[in-house]
């Protein structure tokens, strides 16, 4: 498929009342927020956007809010992953994929196959999704790394497969996966920190979480160093560098909501058994955040 996702891509969050309701006007204000800051696509219900925490209801009713404020502007990827494949494909009919340019699912958490189970859940999946889709490795959170071979594998197996979110933050196993890929399948970026660089060595751009707060800058970072004109990129880059750590110092998307409260963009409230941040990190987004 020829489906091509470039650039800047933000993993929106979801924003709670202080009573854990989904704040629907946040959320609108949000995607208007990141996309006047020329983000390139949305992502909507991955792992930033707290989804785990969300009722079926209300995965249906967020991501029907971003399309309707959305309308078409910037393309729409959304995020569906799982742990058991079967209830995974069925999930897919709980939404209307209409104006959506693909799925990112996530590698299964927790239960931790194996590789070769990893290459029969995408397996199954790429013949039941109907839409290209996205791999999405992030060993941190799942508790297991797909290793190089097996993206490869799938990445020449799956005829829907565009690409993988890579967040292992093994430059040498995203290095192989870009020198041995298919043409056209895309290596996007999983870390806001690490992106420039992997841009420089082939990386087709960013998925960001910082990106939700700070959209300008890390896209015209993305964009510069895709360009070509690192030194615009590296500038924008070390402008957020001290925030780029504090994004994850205390878990995510705690960091970055705490900077969303700081800008008005949105309450630091999280879905239990998430926490926002302790006070030392509040601190330090608070006096990083004025100083940008």
């Amino acid at each position: 498929m020829e489906t091509e996702i470039k650039g800047t891509g933000v993993a929106l969050v979801t924003p709670f009342k202080s009573n854990f309701d989904v704040d629907y006007d946040a959320l609108e204000n949000l995607v208007k927020h990141v996309t006047k800051g020329g983000v390139d696509y949305l992502v909507a219900l991955g792992t930033t956007g707290e989804t785990v925490t969300l009722t079926n209801e209300e995965k249906a009713k967020v991501f029907q809010t971003i399309k309707e404020v959305n309308r078409h502007k910037l393309p729409l990827v959304l995020g569906h992953g799982g742990n058991n494949t079967r209830s995974l494909i069925e999930g897919l009919s709980r939404y209307d994929l209409s104006g959506v340019e693909a799925i990112l699912s996530v590698v299964p958490p927790y239960n931790r196959p194996n590789q070769r189970g990893l290459y029969a859940h995408y397996k199954a999946f790429s013949a039941a999704c109907p839409l290209p889709f996205l791999l999405y490795n992030v060993p941190g959170r799942t508790g297991v790394n797909m290793i190089a071979e097996t993206t490869l594998a799938l990445a020449n197996d799956c005829d829907n497969l565009i690409g993988v979110k890579e967040a292992s933050g093994n430059i040498e196993q995203i290095m192989q996966i870009l020198r041995s890929a298919p043409e056209g399948f895309q290596v996007i970026s999983g870390d806001d920190g690490i992106t420039v660089p992997l841009i420089s060595v082939g990386a087709s751009g960013l998925i960001s979480v910082i990106a939700n707060a700070f959209p300008k800058e890390i896209s015209l970072a993305v964009r510069s160093a895709l360009n070509g004109d690192f030194q615009t990129a590296n500038e924008n880059h070390y402008k957020l560098f001290d925030l780029m750590s504090l994004t994850f110092a205390d878990g995510n998307p705690a960091g970055v909501k705490c900077m969303m409260q700081n800008l008005g963009l949105c309450e630091n409230t999280l879905r239990l058994p998430l926490f926002p941040v302790n006070e030392e990190v509040a601190g330090k987004i608070k006096v990083a955040v004025s100083k940008l």
